[in-house]
């Protein structure tokens, strides 16, 4: 008889068949009798549980007939059932049975989650004050369960969502929960969802929340939980690595580099990965596919950075400079690694770095641990789990020398041929290579384990695994067969034999046999060949992702995997300029640039191509401080591409917030005609979102609203949600413009939503910066603080110095605002040069503006009236109207004069009134200021 308390009472037949109890004082004694797992419950005892402090009048008597009730439904189900309720001297017991709490924690003990969240189906033994201790212990071991999924990737956000709302203090569960949101790509929901709980415990309990909930807090803050999407779940257990793990642990824990040493095949990557999921925050960099000058981007890949310097170093180290961080690099051999992990441990204290590679890095301070093949007891353990035999395979493993990658290789060929077919086919074919033929002697014995599988394929499951050997990283089946030229049966072949693995919908060969397959390439005269239909077949989809509209989100997704091929196929412009739009839209600015000016670099080029290339590396160095020459070369590509519209809006709309103001609206309003000409409905919206951003510089609050609402009527129609993010961008400022802050804010909310779903952390840091100016003015200072160094930091991981700049204007206002005048000024100060490289005129003059501001606070009104004079300057070349109300505003607060102060404030107060943008009350802060001292 099985029975099931996770949830609403089930009981069932031992052939499946449901059983129906009546009558509810039934079903609660047969409740009672399970929540006390085979312990005699007295009669006392169960008349309490059933009854309370209301007993029947003979409650004994009611007691046994309830009792027999239950065992007469019992064993009309199932005869003989009713001997399962038993009476002895302490009272009655149920015994013999099957319960799915019994089955639910022997999962969870044995790792089993996901079957045991399969058992849960509701709260146990529910509104049953008898069981209060059962129901708790199985809720503590539900949330076990979750909080275990969630630290090795699985999506529990469900589960925890319903759970918090029925445990809304439980912090332990807001942890899980506030992960599984982050994981899920809403970290912003994360965030808001701590606040909510801060202000609840506050408010009930008196109390803050506690370390860990703070810690989780902290990391979300830093983007410091992607280690389950970094690092692979293995599909086996670890067998036979007990002691060299828990050696690894201890050297790990003691020494900041530790190298794993041994032969291909041994074992190295999977120890690392089993270090890694140990690790409270980990990444993977897989170097085995990579060239030298891959490194870099691979490591701002594996951190999540958006690189947009031409030396993209200096953005790794200051990234790392502050993370707790395991960093492991894996497959270092063929590298010169030694330079760069020196200097990432050097810039950053809290960095761990575990290499895996067939000989140490050479660094001073590194600690190498040796992996040694398997012991024979190890090795048998796992050729017996792998091959599920119980034979003796001795001499196997003793031939196999007990090289894990081996062991697996072998295991997978005893179901055709038996234990003892394979020990023979050893003796004939498993032979170690000799005199220096194979290299290195470390790697002979895997290099003989494969010759021997290879002996076992057909032809043309030969040809198909040499073939593969030119996907970098992870592939698809598609690809598989297109760059082939063979079936797609033939790849799903060799995952069953175990040359190919598959994860996930993806595949990969090891690395040792990729290498072992790409010298059986060359031998038979293809490589040539296949390199070129690998080239064709990564060109062609890149060529076919449409990142506009409603496939943008699954098209990034699909570039994002191919990633590593698209860098191992030979530089050529027309790869770097079909991929250039989604490493624009990844913030791989970088890299792209790099892949471009590459490009370009190579003779012979078609110059209608070369003129596009052109185009897009200029507009990719916009914020590139180092740039200009880029940027000039890009104004030649323009007269090169002649009325392409396209690359005409493109410049235009990188350099909207740098450029010439009076240029670049003579270029988009050009843009507009073409496009409109040619019934371009995405070149259309796209550059009325631009002209709308452009307007912000002559506060043309019309022309903004008119052209942002134009444009997101037809991305609404074209489903581009990163259109929509460009086209509400002048929408916010107009309401914040104009004091209507819950639209702006409920515009920022959107867009945040919608940037965090397409992965696009730079808008994310942008429009968080946003709110942080939305608390700013409503004056929640605290808010203000926390949403601005959020973007601060998301913005520094990305490497987007515009948004880093923006956030951390926005902790200056705040900083001023609360009178913390020296840290207003440190964030001010720290963007001036950076904004002078870049021509960010309107930047300048501002943070000008909010230094006069400070130095008036202080007293010093000379200074004050000098950097406020430089604003109006500024403000008056470029035409931004606001701008120049605001620099008189400033100058009114440095004059000594009353009469000059009130006159000023007059000029600014008519100009604001004449474009139509008249102080709001949380703009008035310096003004009133102004006009408070002018009027004593």
């Amino acid at each position: 008889m099985y029975f099931g308390v996770l949830g609403p009472l089930l009981v069932r037949t031992d052939t499946g068949v449901p059983v129906a109890v009546p009558d509810t004082k039934v079903r609660t004694l047969l409740l009672d009798l399970l929540a006390n797992e085979g312990r005699p419950v007295s009669a006392d005892r169960l008349i309490d549980d059933l009854w309370g402090t209301r007993p029947p009048r003979n409650a004994t008597g009611t007691l046994q007939a309830r009792i027999s009730q239950l065992r007469t439904t019992l064993d009309r189900a199932e005869p003989g059932a009713r001997s399962l309720v038993q009476h002895g001297p302490a009272g009655y017991t149920l015994t013999a049975y099957v319960v799915d709490s019994n089955i639910f924690e022997q999962h969870v003990r044995t790792g089993r989650l996901r079957e045991a969240l399969a058992l849960w189906r509701g709260q146990p033994y529910a509104d049953h004050e008898f069981a209060r201790a059962t129901r708790e212990h199985l809720e503590d071991l539900y949330l076990t369960a979750i909080e275990q999924l969630s630290d090795r990737g699985d999506d529990v956000l469900q589960q925890t969502t319903a759970l918090v709302q029925q445990r809304p203090l439980d912090e332990r569960l807001h942890a899980v929960h506030l992960k599984a949101l982050y994981r899920a790509g809403r970290q912003h929901e994360a965030l808001d969802r701590y606040a909510e709980l801060r202000k609840a415990l506050t408010e009930e309990l008196g109390a803050d929340p506690g370390p860990e909930l703070q810690e989780v807090h902290q990391a979300i803050l830093r983007h410091e939980l992607r280690r389950p999407i970094s690092l692979p779940e293995p599909l086996n257990d670890l067998i036979g690595r007990d002691e060299t793990l828990a050696d690894a642990q201890q050297q790990l824990a003691a020494n900041r580099l530790l190298t794993l040493v041994g032969p291909g095949g041994v074992g190295k990557t999977r120890l690392a990965l089993e270090l890694g999921r140990g690790a409270t925050n980990a990444r993977l960099v897989e170097l085995a596919p990579l060239q030298q000058d891959d490194v870099l981007d691979a490591l701002a890949t594996a951190l999540g950075l958006r690189d947009e310097s031409t030396d993209l170093l200096p953005r790794l180290l200051d990234s790392l400079s502050s993370r707790q961080l395991l960093l492991i690099l894996d497959n270092c051999e063929h590298l010169d690694l030694a330079d760069l992990v020196r200097r990432l441990l050097a810039a950053a204290p809290g960095l761990r770095v575990l290499a895996t590679s067939r000989e140490p890095l050479g660094l001073t301070g590194e600690r190498v641990l040796d992996v040694p093949p398997l012991t024979a007891a190890a090795a048998e353990e796992l050729f017996r789990a792998r091959a599920g035999v119980t034979d003796d395979v001795t001499a196997i493993c003793e031939r196999l020398d007990g090289i894990p990658l081996a062991l697996e290789l072998a295991a997978t060929r005893v179901r055709a041929l038996g234990v003892q077919g394979l020990a023979k086919r050893l003796d004939d074919r498993f032979r170690l290579l000799t005199g220096g033929k194979g290299g290195p002697e470390r790697q002979r014995t895997l290099r003989a384990t494969i010759d021997w599988s290879w002996d076992l394929l057909d032809e043309e499951e030969r040809q198909m695994l040499r073939r593969l050997a030119v996907q970098a990283g992870t592939f698809s089946l598609e690809a598989a067969a297109e760059v082939s030229d063979l079936p797609e049966h033939l790849l799903l072949a060799l995952v069953d034999k175990s040359l190919v693995v598959a994860s996930g919908g993806r595949y990969r060969l090891l690395e040792s046999v990729a290498a072992y397959s790409l010298e059986r390439l060359s031998e038979a005269g293809e490589e040539p060949a296949v390199r070129s239909r690998h080239a064709a077949y990564y060109l062609a989809l890149a060529r076919q992702a449409d990142l506009h509209g409603p496939g943008q989100r699954e098209w990034l997704r699909r570039l994002d995997q191919e990633a590593v091929n698209f860098r191992a196929a030979p530089p050529s412009l027309e790869l770097a300029t079909a991929l250039a739009w989604y490493r624009y839209l990844r913030g791989r600015l970088g890299e792209a640039r790099r892949t471009l000016a590459a490009a370009l670099a190579l003779p012979d080029q078609e110059p209608a191509l070369r003129a596009q290339a052109m185009v897009w590396l200029a507009g990719m160095a916009a914020t590139d401080a180092e740039a200009t020459d880029v940027a000039e070369a890009g104004e030649e590509a323009l007269r090169a591409v002649g009325d392409d519209p396209h690359a005409l809006w493109f410049l235009t709309m990188t350099r909207w917030a740098y450029g010439d103001a009076e240029v670049l609206f003579t270029r988009i309003n050009r843009t507009i005609e073409a496009f409109t000409e040619r019934g371009d409905q995405w070149g259309l919206a796209a550059a009325l979102s631009t002209r709308s951003q452009l307007n912000i510089v002559h506060a043309d609050l019309g022309a903004m609203r008119q052209d942002s609402l134009r444009s997101l009527e037809l991305f609404d129609a074209l489903d581009d949600d990163w259109g929509r993010l460009q086209a509400t961008y002048a929408l916010i400022v107009a309401a914040e413009i104009s004091g209507d802050y819950p639209t702006a804010t409920a515009y920022l909310e959107d867009a945040i939503r919608r940037a965090e779903d397409l992965g696009l952390w730079a808008e994310v840091s942008f429009r968080t910066a946003g709110l942080g100016r939305i608390a700013l003015l409503t004056g929640d200072y605290t808010r203000a603080d926390e949403l601005h160094e959020r973007a601060r930091q998301l913005a520094i991981e990305q490497s987007n110095k515009s948004a880093e700049e923006y956030a951390e204007v926005g902790l200056g206002l705040t900083a001023r605002r609360q009178g913390r005048l020296d840290d207003a000024e440190r964030h001010f100060t720290k963007w001036l040069d950076w904004l002078t490289q870049v021509g960010g005129r309107p930047g300048i003059a501002f943070i000008s503006n909010q230094l006069g501001y400070i130095a008036e606070q202080r007293g010093d009104l000379m200074t004050a009236r000098t950097l406020h004079q430089r604003a109006l300057e500024l403000a008056r070349q470029f035409g931004d109207q606001r701008a120049i109300a605001l620099a008189l505003e400033g100058l009114a607060g440095a004059a000594e004069d009353p009469g000059r102060a009130l006159d000023l404030l007059a000029e600014a107060a008519a100009l604001r009134q004449q474009i139509g943008v008249p102080l709001p009350p949380g703009e008035r802060f310096d003004v009133d200021r102004a006009t408070s001292r002018a009027r004593r």
